[in-house]
Formats: structure tokens, sequence, C-alpha cells
């Protein structure tokens, strides 16, 4: 088993993330010091400063640049250090360098909040820290392409194929209900049998889903 890390740094531009972020990792790793920055820019200047994270958590949509960027440097200033990618982003162009550059995990925000909890758990049993949606991703990678339908494709109906495609396109419930003209209890129990049959617990991995299945582009 890992030691429990004594310092992190959170690369987060958004105040109320990074207020989450802070006390989830505290909840996770009692006692554990945050250095907190919410640009590359910041960033930078707290590892010229010296500091040695034994965690990272990077976002990547930053203000002045992608978080990726901060990776490399990070690893090699701090070999020791865990350093996990938190963001919105789950397509290839963003998954690949950043885990080429060197993260040891990759985690979505938007997936249900005991799910990070449990990956940064697994993270002092040593278990890579993943999303479900980005380790499917990854496997798929390796895979041969499968010139057969998925299940989820054949099983989704209609309308519950227009509702994935509003989601992925980031439509929120009521804006989905103004354009289906349909309401809002509709709609959610729409998204209910679209997350229960792909198998799925996110907007994000939905929109992995959706372009998998070839009904969007990412």
């Amino acid at each position: 088993m890992t030691a429990i890390p004594a310092r992190a740094l959170l690369l987060e531009d958004l105040p109320e993330v990074a207020d989450w972020l802070t006390a989830l990792l505290a909840q996770r790793f009692p006692g554990i010091h945050v250095d907190h920055a919410a640009t590359l820019g910041e960033a930078r200047r707290l590892l010229d400063s010296d500091i040695q994270p034994q965690l990272a958590l990077v976002d990547l949509g930053l203000p002045d640049g992608d978080g990726t960027a901060l990776i490399r440097p990070l690893a090699q200033r701090c070999p020791g250090c865990t350093i996990v990618v938190t963001t919105l982003f789950g397509d290839d162009a963003h998954v690949f360098p950043a885990l080429r550059a060197g993260a040891h995990g990759y985690l979505l925000k938007d997936q249900p909040e005991e799910r990070l909890a449990a990956a940064l758990d697994g993270i002092l049993r040593g278990e890579p820290p993943l999303s479900p949606a980005i380790a499917k991703r990854l496997l798929r990678a390796f895979q041969p392409m499968d010139p057969d339908p998925s299940p989820g494709a054949e099983t989704l109906t209609a309308r519950e194929r227009e509702v994935l495609v509003l989601v992925s396109k980031g439509c929120r419930l009521p804006e989905l209900a103004e354009k289906l003209e349909i309401s809002r209890h509709t709609v959610s129990d729409h998204l209910k049998s679209i997350y229960r049959k792909l198998n799925v617990n996110s907007r994000a991995e939905a929109t992995l889903e959706a372009a998998r299945l070839g009904l969007v582009q990412i």
C-alpha cells in the first residue's frame, strides 16, 4: 500500500471546482496540504519554489493554455508524484497526449463524486486512477475495429438516440424538454434508460458512447 500523500498540487481555474476537489482531497487524505494554482503560470511558479507534491490533480482547459504542458516538467521535477488529470475532456485528442506526457491517471469531473473518491482511494492501493469511460477508451485503442453494431446501438430507440445526440452537444434538461417538446420528467426517463442501456454514469461517458456509435463527432 502506498503512503498517504502529505502534499498535493491542484491546478484548477474554477473556484467552486477547486474548493470541491480540495475538500475531497482533505476527506480522502486527512492532513494533506493542498497548493492551489488557477493557471499554468501559477503552477509553474509553485514548481519553481521547489514544492514536492506526492499527488497532483491537473485540469486541461486553463485560461493560459493546456494543463498537459505542466505534466512532463512536473514528472521530471517530482518523480515520486502521482499525476492525475481531472477534466471534462474525454476525447482522444486530450486523453492520449496527457498520458504520453506522463500522467498516471485520468478522471472525468462530471462523474459521480463517489466514483472520484473511489479512484482517489485506489491511489493508495497502487491502482491507476481512471474513469470507467477512459479505461474503456484505452482498451478500444488496442482492439481491432468491430464491424458489427454494438448492443447499445440496437437497443436505443429513435427518441433515445435523439436525446443522446442533444446531450452530447451540451444540452441541459430544460433545453432538451423545449427542443423535443416533451416534459422534463419524460426527458429524465429517457436519460435514465440511455444510461442503463449504454452502461454509463455521466454525460461525458454518454458523449463518448455517442461518438463510438457514430451519432456525433467529438
